[in-house]
């Protein structure tokens, strides 16, 4: 019997001596994949290049719905800081129909962005504040009005309008494949026409890009 405790036991060393060494082995390669993973998720953070859908209700007409496309940028101060600044570019088109005339607007949205957020694993949420101008082009034309013999000038009237605004939207980002991923956003706008405000709403849902 004391043969078989000695060899017992020299075999429980050897398992033991060889569980150590790939401890020893293995440690420092999860530590410096874990590294890794970590600064990659601090690089990919750090900024967002999107772009997308966008439907909104139109600046300036009453009914209708805009649909076109946009462009934003956000940098976050630091990476996994909960504030993030940058700007945002969106064109969308809407016509109106009535009795007397068509009416197509040309939207064109320029915004300065402030973003508060919390990051989560692989994405992050928060409150989007964007604040501008939106640029208008109107064209108008005359229902019948070339039947009815009128110049082209009567016809067809095209104008350009300014109005300042901005939007409080509520902004999820969340990175679904490597440096890819998806946004949405959505929520409140308001646009001061003629000295009254004109209220409305954005929301937009495009691919994803943190370099």
């Amino acid at each position: 019997m004391a043969p078989k405790r000695i060899r017992a036991r020299q075999s429980a060393k050897t398992a033991l001596f060889a569980c150590a060494l790939v401890f020893v082995f293995l440690a420092p390669r999860s530590s410096a994949v874990a590294q890794d993973v970590t600064s990659t998720v601090s690089r990919l953070d750090k900024n967002s290049l999107g772009g997308g859908l966008v439907l909104a209700r139109p600046v300036s007409l009453q009914t209708g719905l805009s649909a076109g496309v946009g462009a934003d940028y956000l940098r976050a101060a630091s990476a996994g800081s909960w504030f993030a600044w940058g700007g945002r570019a969106s064109w969308s088109t809407a016509t109106e129909y009535t009795l007397t005339d068509s009416v197509r607007n040309d939207d064109i949205r320029l915004r300065l962005c402030a973003v508060a957020r919390h990051v989560v694993g692989r994405g992050s949420f928060g409150l989007r504040l964007g604040m501008g101008a939106s640029t208008v082009y109107e064209d108008r034309i005359r229902a019948q009005g070339n039947r009815a013999g009128l110049p082209s000038g009567a016809v067809e009237h095209s104008s350009w309008y300014l109005f300042p605004g901005g939007e409080v939207e509520a902004l999820v980002l969340l990175r679904v494949w490597n440096s890819f991923g998806m946004s949405l956003s959505g929520g409140p706008s308001l646009h001061l026409i003629d000295g009254a405000a004109h209220a409305g709403w954005a929301t937009s849902l495009g691919v994803l890009w943190q370099p």
